[in-house]
């Protein structure tokens, strides 16, 4: 048994504090306490004696709703010897109070769950006296494990692994989670969370504000509406002028039914958070994605907020690393935490959806053969045999140890280059000869590996400390017709995710479509948590 130190939970709610400071109080006498507590006089503090521990079991009996945080309270009372954490021989501690307002404004961290037994411990809360109320006690080590169950830990891995989620998630234990934060008293909380879920619930807060002040109205079309292109003049350029106006792609609202340049700088604002081409006609689909409703946006921003709780912050340590995003259709290769280089993808389309999870790079492969896997071969490749016995011919194909390969050089499926990260999915980076797909504005058209609009840009970033690989080289290398392959001397770890919403550096929410049809499920999960 270690030795009883400062409690636990004194350095937690203190970390709060400092790294949130928009936490909503119920009143102001409660903050400002809460906020000096941490250099309270302890010789001031009337200490209680230590509870009974089988009296932990009396509780959760008595509110079997807080029966799966049982287990981690034992463990952290076992650790303060049973002392009381919230209370002491003066009444509640002021410390309570953080944690009480984060049950409060949990909605607020994009949780729909219901918080148990919430009017009998806001009168408990409310009434508490001089006396300890070990229900009390007991019940807000429950709400502290909730809270934290709920915002940095999520739904549980094998429900995340149902929509196709494998990237590794870290969950520590709630007695680690506590253990670090006394190793490191300055931490703060978005130490455990990727940086985006705050930004997330940032937005979350405006979008919420937007909705209580009536949201959008539809914008109607004509029947025989077309498109509106700049110096159109029509009565749908006044909706779309407010509409823009209302998510802040306009600064203000003119009332101008013209579509002048000031709208098209708003239309192209929108254009590009929400993954189409960027040109200055507005048709019938810019307007049915204006038409989401504001509800439908909050539910998109709170799925992802979702995902971010799946992500160990410590993901993006690496000097190097690549991000690959699904439904944007982008990957970012990032040096130094800084993005390097941004570049369009072609992923899987949804009969073969790219896979969601993490991998390392370890090689490139010049001029590569490409191994046609066995379900394209026996769906494809045969059939197309069957009726004509010159396909393999014609398509650069030739049999090998008992299957089919296509031969290097410019016709081949992979280009002239590919990245290999080891994985049980056979998925990898490659070139592509179909340069044209990456003018699409919805680019899920492979067999699930993910094809590269600058493949060798990135080739000449990865290589760039390697002396030996000069740009001339590595364009020597790819038009060889002859395989090579080089190992990498760091691997670089790729990550393959799926954010319908994100918000960017310039703090602009981007939403895309949901191709594998993810969202709704994820949000009928957290509905019934």
């Amino acid at each position: 048994m270690k030795k009883a130190r400062v409690p636990y939970l004194i350095f937690f709610i203190s970390l709060l504090l400092l790294g949130i400071s928009n936490v909503s109080c119920q009143n102001n006498k409660n903050n400002t306490i809460a906020l000096h507590y941490a250099t309270v006089n302890k010789e001031k503090i009337v200490n209680l004696t230590p509870f009974d521990s089988t009296l932990v079991t009396v509780f959760y009996k008595k509110y079997p709703e807080f029966l799966p945080y049982k287990k981690q309270a034992v463990a952290i009372y076992q650790q303060q010897h049973f002392n009381y954490i919230w209370q002491d021989g003066n009444g509640i501690k002021e410390t309570a109070a953080v944690i009480w307002n984060k049950i409060n404004n949990l909605q607020e961290e994009g949780v729909t769950a219901v918080v148990p037994y919430k009017e009998a411990f806001e009168s408990k809360y409310s009434n508490i006296a001089s006396t300890p109320d070990l229900d009390l006690e007991i019940g807000l080590t429950s709400y502290y494990l909730f809270y934290v169950d709920k915002v940095f830990h999520g739904i549980d891995v094998a429900k995340s692994r149902e929509l196709g989620w494998y990237l590794p998630r870290n969950k520590p234990t709630y007695l680690n989670y506590l253990d670090s934060l006394l190793v490191d008293t300055k931490s703060e909380e978005t130490k455990y969370l990727l940086p985006q879920y705050y930004k997330l619930r940032d937005v979350l807060k405006q979008y919420r504000e937007i909705e209580k002040k009536g949201g959008w109205n539809t914008i109607t079309m004509a029947p025989k509406f077309t498109s509106l292109k700049p110096r159109d003049t029509s009565d749908i350029v006044l909706q779309i002028r407010t509409r823009l106006f209302l998510e802040g792609d306009l600064a203000k609202d003119t009332k101008s039914n013209s579509y002048d340049e000031e709208l098209k700088a708003g239309v192209l604002s929108f254009k590009s958070r929400t993954g189409f081409k960027g040109d200055d006609v507005i048709l019938a689909k810019h307007i049915a994605e204006m038409n989401v409703p504001i509800g439908n946006r909050i539910k998109t921003i709170m799925v992802n907020m979702e995902r971010c709780r799946w992500v160990s912050s410590g993901l993006t340590n690496s000097k190097e690393f690549i991000v690959i995003n699904i439904p944007s259709f982008q990957l970012t290769f990032f040096k130094d935490k800084k993005p390097a280089l941004i570049s369009k993808v072609v992923v899987g389309k949804e009969m073969n959806k790219t896979v969601i999870f993490s991998g390392m790079m370890s090689n490139i492969v010049f001029c590569p053969y490409w191994n046609v896997p066995n379900s394209i071969l026996r769906k494809e490749i045969l059939p197309a045999l069957r009726r004509n016995k010159n396909y393999l011919a014609s398509h650069h194909m030739e049999w090998h140890d008992g299957g089919v390969r296509q031969k290097p050089g410019p016709n081949n499926s992979l280009g002239l280059i590919k990245f290999l990260f080891p994985n049980n999915n056979n998925i990898y980076l490659h070139d592509t000869p179909s340069k044209n797909l990456f003018k699409e504005e919805t680019r899920a058209f492979s067999h699930g590996c993910i094809r590269l609009e600058k493949p060798v840009e990135l080739a000449n970033l990865i290589l760039k400390e390697e002396p030996n690989w000069t740009s001339e080289k590595i364009e020597e290398a790819m038009h060889t017709n002859k395989e090579s392959w080089y190992a990498l001397r760091t691997k670089i770890p790729v990550y393959i995710g799926y954010f319908t919403s994100w918000v960017d550096s310039q703090g602009k929410i981007n939403f895309y479509k949901d191709i594998y049809k993810n969202d709704d499920r994820l949000m009928e999960m957290l509905t019934k948590e």
